[in-house]
């Protein structure tokens, strides 16, 4: 068994759960949600039921309900004296006869765009030195010397002039990241976080043993910066995770007072600051492009992150750390333990990409305008009632359903073949139960076909939830 979770902190990351069904299905479902998004993990110890029933001022009763439920749909198993143990996605026998993953028609957690056009052509190019290719071990620690210096340019060109020894290329963002959060973080560490967040870096860190402290950053009002200021002061982190620019998941981006704001008030804290660049080029508008976060701060530490994997494919696994050479190399001598380098075939094929690098991000710009207007124009069609940013970039919008029923629509969702992902997924410190992240990234027909399900999920959503008048829920629990 991996972990224990209390009555408390399952009550917490319930949420709001309550539906007009039978307490105990609904109470049923959303323990199947926290299962679904991952913010409940395999072979977890669920509280014991009189120890839930009253953190919930519940009877026993309702919660065994809920946990029989829980077993015929395959998403715990209860033993005798060892209680109730959530199962591997898939590995119940209930859960095995509910939905397929290739009933899945409609995708939208993944939020990355097919492939660019000319990626192919890349391909077979980088194919013709094949011999060249084999000849070397396959993998790098470090990355090629060709990639590194396109990318180093690539910074210098925005002004942060940046040398090849500054870049370690790795495999994915999510690498790279995983490997910052080893070495940067130690058990008991606070670390900054935006929230909502990007939930697999918030993840990284906490493997790493930091604890994250959370700074609001929302679709009108942008950064908190009277909460972000206490953040830096009072629990001095010694790192911060950001994205200036399109943040995931609320598209928003950094004003140059933010920007200013924020990194002064991590020079003061001495905080290393990682900047996640890896949606900072997907403009779907033409815009002036604000100066790299930190810039003109003097004595700030900062580490930025990069990736090919939203701009060009998600398959070309390629991302980078830019760091100072002493960063470099605690990084490269601790990646040892986790890999043992980046695929050359795939270095091979991003730097001659990085060739075409502008080409690439004007084509990404038609793609993700398309899919943004889509998205925009039938959620304002068929869904009035939600509140939609105005975003001029990224990857998705936060939408705000105007009620905490986010969770109920995922599962609604799923009952009809298409995959969300919840507001609270991106939460550091709980909460956004009233938010939807929906990507842009699809072809327009799948997103048409998407919010056509989403209008359906809402009717039948809105029809179980007690409400008071026409738009507020009743939240008697």
């Amino acid at each position: 068994m991996d972990s224990r979770i209390s009555a408390r902190g399952l009550v917490a990351a319930l949420g709001v759960w309550r539906t007009s069904e039978p307490a105990y299905e609904a109470l049923a479902d959303a323990v199947r949600l926290l299962c679904l998004d991952g913010r409940l993990a395999a072979r977890t110890q669920l509280p014991a039921e009189r120890e839930l029933a009253a953190a919930l001022a519940l009877s026993r009763t309702t919660v065994a309900a809920a946990y029989r439920s829980l077993r015929d749909s395959g998403h715990i198993r209860s033993q005798r004296g060892s209680g109730s143990v959530t199962e591997p996605l898939g590995g119940g026998e209930g859960m095995r006869r509910t939905i397929a993953p290739d009933d899945f028609a409609l995708d939208l957690q993944q939020a990355s765009p097919p492939a660019w056009p000319g990626l192919p052509g890349v391909i077979a190019e980088a194919a013709t030195d094949a011999a060249s290719l084999v000849a070397r071990p396959g993998y790098d620690v470090v990355g090629r010397a060709d990639l590194r210096a396109a990318i180093a340019a690539n910074y210098s060109a925005r002004g942060l002039p940046t040398v090849a020894d500054q870049i370690i290329v790795t495999t994915g963002a999510q690498s790279a990241i995983a490997l910052l959060a080893t070495v940067l973080v130690t058990r008991g560490d606070r670390v900054v976080f935006e929230t909502p967040t990007y939930p697999h870096a918030a993840e990284a860190f906490r493997r790493a043993g930091g604890r994250l402290v959370g700074i609001p950053v929302s679709t009108g009002g942008g950064w908190d910066l009277d909460r972000a200021g206490q953040a830096f002061a009072r629990t001095v982190p010694v790192a911060a995770y950001l994205m200036p620019d399109f943040q995931n998941p609320t598209g928003r981006s950094m004003t140059i007072v933010e920007r200013d704001e924020i990194a002064r008030a991590a020079v003061r804290a001495g905080t290393t600051v990682v900047v996640d660049d890896t949606t900072a080029d997907l403009s779907v508008e033409p815009f002036d492009r604000a100066p790299l976060f930190g810039l003109d701060v003097p004595g700030l530490d900062i580490v930025r992150v990069g990736s090919l994997g939203k701009t060009v494919w998600g398959g070309l696994r390629i991302g980078w750390i830019r760091a100072e050479t002493s960063l470099i190399r605690r990084l490269i001598a601790a990646r040892f333990a986790a890999e043992l380098g980046t695929p050359d075939l795939d270095q091979a094929i991003a730097a001659r990409v990085m060739d075409r690098y502008d080409e690439v991000v004007a084509q990404r710009a038609h793609v993700l305008r398309a899919g943004r207007d889509t998205v925009v124009d039938g959620v304002g069609s068929l869904l009035p009632e939600w509140s939609v940013p105005d975003v001029k970039g990224g990857v998705a919008l936060w939408i705000d359903l105007g009620a905490p029923l986010s969770g109920n629509v995922v599962l609604a969702a799923r009952a009809r073949g298409m995959l969300l992902s919840p507001g609270p997924r991106f939460s550091v410190d709980g909460g956004h139960d009233t938010y939807l992240r929906v990507p842009f990234t699809a072809t327009v027909d799948v997103l048409e076909r998407a919010v056509g399900v989403l209008a359906e999920c809402w009717r039948d959503v809105r029809a179980m939830s007690p409400v008071i008048g026409l738009d507020r829920l009743d939240a008697v629990i």
